[in-house]
Order: structure tokens, then sequence, then C-alpha cells
């Protein structure tokens, strides 16, 4: 995989096609894999990147020190899309809702439109059972390790406390070896996650920050499943509704990662929006 660096550390990421940009983003305990059944479908003529995030499957630690919060990360993303002199980027978000947040520190001058998957909108921060487990293990002594080891028993990794409400379509156990194995092989790279998941989360700030996407200028695709409960159906609603120049599309019996669940459909959507829409910035 390629690599680039920046200010933060080195950023690993995958790419292919040529021509305008799209950026596509993970959730925790993921990494670029996680669009693996539809990024070859999807149409050519655009220049597809996808960031290995430092949300705890990343192949290598960030700096000592670095600045995970939110709004470091949100620092991060920004600071990759300079590095790679990316301009006018589709970005498109799917679980980890934080870089929807780039409008509310002013860091998306390089962003020309949104694709939003379900996400962490408003102050669902961190999303439901899932949250709550991932906000227990960072509590523990050991337990990121513990639910890292778990997350690879196919039965527990189903349970709604983990993965069970993330995907209808169970998971395959290669998917979730190759996102376990960078926590589970370094210690620096489940101290990157700890430093995110221990950074706190303000509800009254989230949400504001969430609402500063109704100063977005660009096209935007709210990509929402109808079922689920993670991610509540009424945030992509609620999303459409307040980014001024949105579209709503939901899709039918998938969870959040509707990429794995119902990747034709994923695919149809997203195809749709890039042939019918610009990234420029009005």
């Amino acid at each position: 995989m390629p690599t680039v660096d920046i200010d933060a550390g080195r950023i690993h990421y995958r790419e292919r096609g040529e021509g305008p940009p799209v950026v596509l983003l993970h959730g925790l305990l993921m990494n670029h894999t996680v669009w693996d059944a539809v990024i070859d479908q999807l149409p050519t003529g655009f220049h597809y990147v996808l960031p290995d995030l430092p949300l705890g499957a990343h192949p290598e630690p960030l700096r000592p020190g670095t600045d995970l919060s939110l709004r470091g990360l949100n620092q991060v993303v920004a600071d990759f899309l300079t590095a790679l002199n990316l301009h006018e980027v589709t970005l498109v978000h799917s679980d980890w809702g934080g870089a929807l947040f780039l409008t509310a520190y002013g860091l998306d001058d390089r962003v020309g439109r949104l694709i939003i998957f379900p996400s962490e909108a408003f102050d669902n921060f961190p999303p439901g059972l899932p949250g709550k487990t991932a906000t227990l293990a960072s509590a523990l002594p050991g337990g990121f390790t513990l639910a890292l080891r778990q997350m690879r028993i196919g039965w527990l990794r189903r349970s709604p406390l983990m993965f069970g409400w993330m995907a209808k379509s169970p998971l395959p156990d290669s998917l979730v070896h190759a996102w376990t194995a960078p926590g589970l092989r370094d210690p620096r790279i489940r101290a990157d996650l700890l430093a995110y998941t221990r950074s706190g989360f303000d509800k009254r700030e989230l949400i504001a920050n969430t609402e500063a996407l109704q100063h977005f200028p660009g096209e935007t695709l709210i990509l929402w499943s109808s079922a689920g409960k993670v991610m509540p159906r009424e945030h992509g609603r609620r999303l459409a509704a307040l980014i001024p120049r949105a579209r709503l599309v939901e899709i039918d019996d998938a969870y959040v990662l509707s990429m794995l669940d119902q990747p034709a459909a994923v695919t149809a959507a997203v195809t749709d929006f890039l042939a019918t829409t610009t990234a420029g910035r009005r």
C-alpha cells in the first residue's frame, strides 16, 4: 500500500482509477477493506482513495502525543487530503461520523461533495450498544485486547454488543481477522484507539458540530439504511433536511454497513449520485 506522511505520522491508503477524487472513510476497528465488496463496481473516471484512519485497525501507529480527539482526527483527515493535493473531493462517510465535523472546524475547503452512509451524528457518539461496548472496553485495563479477541469468535461477533447490529449479514472471519490483527500485534495501535475513545464527548457540542453541516455548500447524498438500531433512521432524514443540497436514498434490508449487506443497491445509488452532480462548491 502507498503511504503519505503528515504531521500526525504515516497514513497508509489504497487507491485506484484516475479522475476527480472520491475519498472513502471507514469506522472504528475497521480499515479500507470494508469497501472491498463495492470498490471495483463503482464507475470508472474517478480517483478512489481509501485511507486507513487511526481508529484501531491501522497498520502503523501515529506519532506519540498526537491529538486523536474528534478535532484531532478531523485534522488528520484534512491533512491527508492536503498531503495528496486533492481538491473538490467527494468525501464518503461510514459508521465513524467524526469527519462530518470538518465543516464545523473550518477544515472542509477541499471537500466538494458528501456521501453519508449510516454514521454517528448529533448526540449519537459513541453509537448504540456497540458504542457502549467500546466505551466499557476503553475503561477497563486490557479491555480492548479482550474485545479484539472476542471479535474473532463468530458467535460473539454476531452479538448486538459487537457487530450483530452493524451488519445484517455475518462478517467473514478473514475480514475481521484483518481488522483485529494490528491492535493485537502492537500496543501502540491500541493506544491510538484509546486516545480517541477516552477523549470525551460533549453532547451539546456534538449536536452543534453536526448542525454546522447546514453551512456545507456542496451536493450531498444521504445513503441511509432503513433498518437497524445503531444509527437511527430518523438521523438520516434529519441530516437530509439540515444540509441545503442533500438528497436522501434509503437502502432496505441493511444495517450500518450497507456496502456489505446490499452492495448492488449501494453501488447503484453512489453511481447515480456521482453521475448527476458535480463537486464544485457554490
